[in-house]
C-alpha cells in the first residue's frame, strides 16, 4: 500500500516538472531589457519610436511604437519608411528633432542611471530634467539586447581674464587671471566661450554674458567689443544692458547665434571691454574681484531652456606708500612739510602722481596743514617712483629726492588669484621700506636734520674779533711807546 501511495507522489511531482520545464520558452518570448547609461546627468526617459518582430538581434516588420502619438504616426507618415531614413548619425539627429514633437508615453523605469524594462524596438532616449550647469541630450538607440551607452551631451565653458600693464618699462602681459593698476586706469577684461560642439541640434543658440563688478571698478560700456571666431560683430547684433535686475553690472546678449553667419560648433565667442579702477577700489591683499558667467541654450529641443556655467574671477589689486615725517635729533613726528610723488614713464620723464599737503599756483607751493606729520599716496601699481619734498620744515635741511621702485606679485592663473609678495626696494636715496600685503602698503620713515648754525651779533664768535682786535691794538701801542723812549734816549 505504502509503495503505491509513493508511485502516486512521483507521478504528480514529475509532472509538475514537466509543466514548469515547458513554461521556460514561454517566459523567455516576453524578455526586457535594460540600457545602462554611464555618467547619467540629471534624469532620463526612454520613448519606443519604432517597434516590430524580434527574430535573433533583428527587428523586422517596423511599426510606430508606443511612445509615438497618433497625430505623430499620421504626419510622420509610414514608420518602415521613416527608419530607413536613418542611415547615420547626421540623419538620426535630424528626426530626433522632429520626432520629439509627437512624443506620447514613455516606456520603461528609470532609476540610477538605468532605464529597465523595456521591449525590443528603437527608442528615443532623452534628459527629462538635468542638474545646474548642464545640458539636456537625446539619442535615437536600437535596443534588441541589454545595452551601455555615453551621453555626447556638450556644454559650453566661460573663461574671464585681465591684462597687467608696467607704465615705467611698457610691458604688458598676455591674459591671465590677475593684475595690480593705477586707481584712475582703464583695466582691460576678456570675456570667452566656446559653442558647443552639438550646435547644429539647435534651431535656435542664446549666449548671455554675465559680468558682476566690485565698487572698484566703473564699467565703460562704449568699450565692448565682441567677436565670433575672431572676426568683429556688429553693434546691432548684440545687446549691453547695463541696468540688469539679476545683480550683475551688465549683460551681453546674442539672442540668437544661429543668425551670425561666423558662429559655428566650438567657434569661440568672446567679449573684451574695459573698467576703470576708481577712488572706492579696495587697497591690499583682498583686492578688486570681478567675476563673470555664461547663460546659454542647453535643449536642442526647446529654445526656451537655458543653464548657465559656473563664475569665473579675476582679481585686480592695487597698493598706497606711506611716509612719515621724523626729527633726525629726536626721532619724534616732525611738521611743516609738503611733498610730490612722481612715476616715470616708459620714455624716461617722471609725471606726477600728486601732492601731499601741498596746492600750487604759478610754480608756488602753499602747505595745507602744517600740522600733518605722516602722507600718503593710494592706488598705485608697480613701477619706478620719486619722492620729493617741495615744502621743508622751518629750520630744518630738506632731503635730496628719493626714487625708489614698486614690485608686486600675485596668482597669474588661479580660481581665486591672491597676492603673493609687494616690496618697495631704492635706486637712489637713503629710505627704506617694510612692506604690509595685507593693507597694500609700503612704509617708509622721512629724516629732517636741523640745519648748520651760522654765528650771530653779540655771539661769541664776534667776541673773539674783539678780543683778537683788542690785543694787538694793546701791541702796537706798546711797540710805539718802546720805540719813542728809544728815540729820546
Amino acid at each position: 500500500m505504502m509503495k503505491k501511495v509513493i508511485k502516486k507522489l512521483l507521478a504528480a511531482l514529475l509532472a509538475v516538472a514537466m509543466l514548469c520545464a515547458m513554461a521556460v520558452p514561454a517566459f523567455a518570448d516576453d524578455n526586457t531589457y535594460t540600457i545602462t547609461i554611464n555618467n547619467p546627468v540629471g534624469t532620463y526617459k526612454a520613448y519606443q519610436i519604432f517597434s516590430g518582430d524580434l527574430e535573433g538581434k533583428i527587428l523586422s516588420n517596423i511599426v510606430w511604437g508606443t511612445g509615438v502619438t497618433e497625430a505623430g504616426k499620421t504626419d510622420l507618415g509610414s514608420a518602415k519608411d521613416r527608419a530607413a531614413t536613418l542611415t547615420n548619425d547626421a540623419s538620426a539627429k535630424v528626426f530626433a528633432k522632429e520626432v520629439s514633437k509627437y512624443l506620447g508615453e514613455a516606456s520603461g523605469s528609470y532609476a540610477d542611471g538605468k532605464i529597465s524594462g523595456l521591449a525590443a524596438g528603437y527608442y528615443l532616449i532623452k534628459n527629462d530634467t538635468v542638474g545646474d550647469n548642464e545640458t539636456y541630450t537625446s539619442f535615437i538607440l536600437a535596443v534588441v539586447k541589454d545595452v551601455t551607452v555615453e551621453p555626447k551631451g556638450d556644454k559650453p565653458a566661460l573663461e574671464k581674464k585681465v591684462k597687467d600693464a608696467n607704465d615705467t618699462d611698457g610691458t604688458t602681459t598676455n591674459w591671465q587671471d590677475s593684475a595690480d593698476h593705477d586707481i584712475g586706469d582703464d583695466v582691460p577684461f576678456k570675456l570667452t566661450a566656446k559653442i558647443a560642439s552639438n550646435f547644429d541640434d539647435y534651431t535656435t543658440y542664446k549666449f548671455v554674458f554675465h559680468d558682476e563688478q566690485s565698487a572698484g571698478l566703473t564699467f565703460k560700456p562704449g568699450t565692448v567689443k565682441v567677436t565670433v571666431a575672431g572676426n568683429e560683430l556688429k553693434a546691432s547684433d548684440y545687446t549691453v544692458v547695463t541696468d540688469p535686475d539679476d545683480g550683475c553690472t551688465f549683460h551681453v546678449v546674442i539672442n540668437d547665434l544661429k543668425k551670425i553667419s561666423d558662429a559655428a560648433a566650438n567657434a569661440e565667442v568672446a567679449v573684451e571691454y574695459k573698467s576703470t579702477l576708481n577712488e572706492h577700489a579696495v587697497i591690499g591683499s583682498a583686492g578688486n574681484p570681478n567675476e563673470a558667467y555664461l547663460g546659454y541654450s542647453n535643449n536642442p529641443h526647446n529654445s526656451n531652456d537655458t543653464t548657465t556655467t559656473p563664475k569665473d574671477k579675476v582679481t585686480v589689486f592695487t597698493f598706497k606708500v606711506v611716509a612719515n615725517k621724523i626729527n633726525g635729533d629726536n626721532d619724534k613726528a616732525l611738521k611743516g612739510a609738503a611733498f610730490a610723488l612722481y612715476k616715470k614713464g616708459q620714455d624716461s620723464t617722471w609725471k606726477l602722481v600728486g601732492l601731499n599737503n601741498a596746492t600750487e599756483a604759478d610754480g608756488k607751493y602753499t602747505i595745507v596743514d602744517p600740522d600733518q606729520t605722516k602722507f600718503d599716496w593710494v592706488g598705485l601699481d608697480d613701477g619706478e617712483y620719486k619722492i620729493e619734498e617741495i615744502i621743508t620744515p622751518a629750520g630744518f635741511n630738506s632731503i635730496a629726492p628719493q626714487t625708489f621702485k614698486v614690485t608686486a606679485t600675485h596668482d597669474e592663473t588661479s580660481a581665486d588669484p591672491k597676492l603673493t609678495a609687494l616690496s618697495g626696494n631704492m635706486t637712489s636715496g637713503e629710505i627704506t621700506f617694510t612692506a604690509k600685503e595685507s593693507d597694500g602698503s609700503l612704509t617708509t620713515d622721512i629724516v629732517n636734520n636741523v640745519g648748520a648754525t651760522l654765528p650771530s651779533t653779540g655771539g661769541i664768535g664776534t667776541t673773539i674779533f674783539y678780543v683778537v682786535g683788542g690785543g694787538l691794538m694793546v701791541a702796537a701801542a706798546v711797540l710805539l711807546i718802546t720805540k719813542k723812549r728809544m728815540e729820546n734816549k
